[in-house]
């Protein structure tokens, strides 16, 4: 078991060194969406059960938005230990130290991050905007999760923020996940019609 979840850890970081190394970032995302199917599909931590594995025909997306990434500069703030929601269980222990601020469509937008103080830390950043509950998921989708390997990088001393790599926590496969959700101040007044959604009603 903690070897299976060793290698989960282990193939996404490796999956985002290579998206930070790729110089196209619709190219990099092509091969997010493959690997991610692929550990979705096959590999024994995915956070679909058996059944919906065996069902799996891939992950649902917004089509590729170049507009939708962005950089964004970190406005530092007095570290804060905040309550994150979670879908079940304990809540682990954030920290927000600062806020980062960028633009999409002319609009100026800010998020909190926040720091995760157990696991060695990490930077978290998570989500929701207009789409949630009706073409994503209802609690939020994750941008950033650094302890888990999901790290986009930086340039020019700014955070990149791509939303086309905005994806669902596991919980929201399967209520067995415990996850991490989002709080009232990374709830934007717009749809980010990128990243990860929720498959097209038929």
């Amino acid at each position: 078991m903690e070897l299976e979840l060793l290698d989960w850890k282990r193939q996404v970081a490796e999956l985002y060194a290579r998206v930070r190394a790729a110089p196209d970032p619709a190219e990099a995302w092509g091969d997010w969406r493959r690997t991610r199917d692929e550990l979705f599909a096959h590999h024994p931590q995915s956070p679909l059960d058996a059944v919906a594995r065996a069902e799996f025909q891939g992950l649902a997306y917004f089509e590729y938005d170049p507009e939708a990434r962005v950089l964004a500069s970190v406005e530092p703030a007095e570290p804060t230990a905040v309550d994150v929601p979670m879908s079940r269980d304990e809540m682990p222990s954030f920290t927000r130290f600062g806020y980062a601020r960028f633009e999409i469509g002319g609009e100026r937008l800010s998020l909190a991050v926040y720091w995760l103080e157990g696991y060695g830390g990490g930077l978290y950043l998570p989500f929701a905007d207009v789409t949630s509950g009706d073409a994503t998921y209802g609690a939020g989708r994750y941008l950033l999760d650094t302890a888990k390997g999901a790290d986009l990088g930086e340039q020019d001393g700014r955070l990149v923020l791509d939303f086309n790599f905005a994806y669902q926590p596991s919980c929201a496969y399967d209520p067995r996940w415990a996850c991490p959700l989002v709080r009232a101040e990374n709830r934007l007044p717009l749809a980010v019609r990128a990243g990860e959604r929720l498959p097209v009603r038929r």
